[in-house]
């Protein structure tokens, strides 16, 4: 965990943005000594957003597949695309 102090984050813009980066680790800013801010690449951001969406959807499904709703296996949807895609079946 890399902890640097608000202050950095003027002086040492371009050295945070590299850790950022380089080590895809996020930077945490304090402020009086106390947690702050947490810095971090635009890409590690949007890795992180896709995981949580991924995360939630699966969730879903799970809650889904626990009520009771209906559920494909793997060779059903395989069945499903093939016709989508050759024109013989609608989207569900």
């Amino acid at each position: 965990m890399i902890i640097k102090p608000s202050t950095a984050l003027r002086n040492e813009y371009n050295s945070i943005s590299e850790i950022c980066k380089n080590k895809k680790e996020p930077v945490f800013l304090t402020k009086n000594g106390e947690g702050d801010l947490v810095v971090m690449s635009i890409e590690e951001y949007t890795y992180r957003e896709e995981v949580l969406d991924l995360r939630e959807k699966l969730l879903e499904a799970e809650e889904q597949r626990i009520r009771g709703e209906k559920t494909y296996s793997q060779e059903e949807v395989n069945d499903i695309i093939e016709g989508i895609i050759n024109g013989s079946q609608q989207a569900i």
